[in-house]
């Protein structure tokens, strides 16, 4: 992954450039309806990290619309969650393997360049990994981090106090104004655009998110995260409760402990997923070579 987006040894794989910030959750009274978790039905500070993929540090996505990404820990000591999500619903590869050849096919050649040919050739014999890029074409995102929605692409086993345990995925959508420009009408603008807009909204107490959980139905896959669930925007949509960032932390304080999906605090449980039980394991890996 450093490889192939030309980033030095020590920088993350993905998600190179970010903005650590600090804010509050204040749970609905919805939330006990869908977990038991102390994470998402008690009131907490929050520690979260605004992304973009590739690109120098500091660097913006205004030109071109790849994939954002808004990770945040709630919860006290011993109740802790860290969930991760990005500006699509749904993941580049199903399979480690085909992750691995996908890299594989976008390696840069001598001139710094991937084999185009190469490319196309996977992509056509694996066809579900043009799904990402395919959402993100069709829905270029807004002209600020703090406007854009943000997806889980897991889904995760959540229980309620009655006992009862569905499958849920996290869809954190902006409060207040939703749309605005896109990235081509701000591609004029300096690169730390992205930044300077989301500093000034912080600023302004003017982000906030909504904590939303979509419900899953019976027969809604669970094992594949390139795909969505069948009319998934149709899908029950609970909110689960408020994010409001407040202010901006060091990067330090996000590198430090790092965001590990595989701290749930007990009402929400592991993804059954192959792709996420190597993000477990990927991230310690990415923050002992960060070290």
């Amino acid at each position: 992954m450093q490889a192939v987006a030309g980033l030095p040894p020590k920088a993350r794989a993905s998600f190179a450039w970010g903005l650590c910030v600090r804010g509050t959750y204040a749970p609905s009274h919805l939330a006990r309806d869908i977990t038991t978790s102390r994470s998402f039905t008690r009131p907490s500070r929050v520690l979260a990290r605004f992304s973009t993929e590739g690109g120098p540090p500091n660097a913006a996505d205004t030109e071109r619309c790849s994939l954002r990404g808004f990770s945040f820990r709630l919860g006290s000591e011993g109740q802790r969650s860290d969930i991760f999500t990005q500006s699509a619903p749904v993941h580049f590869a199903r399979t480690l393997d085909q992750m691995l050849a996908f890299l594989q096919a976008r390696m840069p050649e001598q001139d710094g360049k991937p084999d185009m040919a190469r490319v196309e050739a996977f992509s056509a014999a694996n066809p579900e990994t043009r799904r990402q890029a395919s959402y993100l074409a069709a829905h270029p995102p807004p002209a600020s981090l703090a406007r854009t929605t943000y997806w889980g692409v897991h889904a995760f086993p959540a229980t309620n106090a009655m006992g009862e345990t569905r499958f849920i995925k996290f869809k954190v959508a902006p409060v207040g104004e939703a749309d605005g420009p896109t990235v081509d009408a701000v591609a004029a603008r300096s690169t730390g655009f992205l930044c300077g807009d989301l500093e000034s909204r912080i600023a302004a107490r003017d982000v906030r998110f909504s904590v939303m959980a979509l419900l899953g139905r019976p027969a809604d896959p669970v094992m594949d995260v390139t795909i969505r669930w069948p009319d998934e925007d149709g899908h029950e949509a609970v909110r689960l409760g408020t994010i409001v960032i407040t202010g901006i932390e060091s990067n330090a304080a996000c590198d430090g402990s790092a965001f590990d999906p595989a701290n749930l605090a007990e009402g929400i449980s592991h993804p059954p997923d192959e792709m996420f039980a190597a993000r477990r394991a990927a991230y310690a890996i990415s923050q002992t070579r960060r070290r």
